[in-house]
């Protein structure tokens, strides 16, 4: 049975939660990644952060809906939501754009398992954790190439 082990690409390029926004869309188009891990100085992951983190940037901003009664202002929104948006249309560092919750698989996940969690949550990469170290990563291609082995 193919473990994530047998599939996956040890030689990673990840970024640091400072790395410059420029900096990481330089990679993106430079190298054609989709998705990179985000490591702090020490090399554990911290996150991941895709093109679509990037382009997202892009988005008009929506100000939330609100009703004014009396000296109240009621939110028909989140509040969190907006502030959130907002931190990320004026991020300049991948730290401030990253998903920080990742899921991950170990060396000895089974290359099924990985499929349904690629699929489950709808992701194109996954990183493979030897404790707290990454030690590769899992793409979608890993997978369909490992089809023809």
């Amino acid at each position: 049975m193919l473990t994530a082990k047998d599939i996956m690409t040890r030689e990673v390029c990840s970024v640091h939660e400072e790395t410059d926004i420029k900096e990481l869309a330089a990679l993106f188009v430079e190298h054609n990644y989709k998705t990179l891990p985000v490591v702090d100085a020490a090399g554990k992951l911290v996150g991941v952060v895709s093109q679509t983190d990037l382009i997202e940037q892009d988005k008009p901003l929506h100000i939330p809906t609100v009703i004014s009664l009396f000296d109240w202002v009621i939110y028909l929104e989140s509040p969190k939501a907006f502030i959130d948006a907002v931190r990320k249309v004026s991020a300049r560092k991948v730290g401030e754009i990253c998903a920080r919750e990742v899921i991950t698989c170990t060396p000895d996940t089974p290359v099924g398992e990985i499929a349904d969690l690629m699929v489950e949550h709808k992701i194109h990469l996954l990183p493979v954790l030897d404790g707290e170290r990454l030690a590769g990563v899992v793409a979608r291609f890993d997978l369909i190439r490992s089809l023809g082995s």
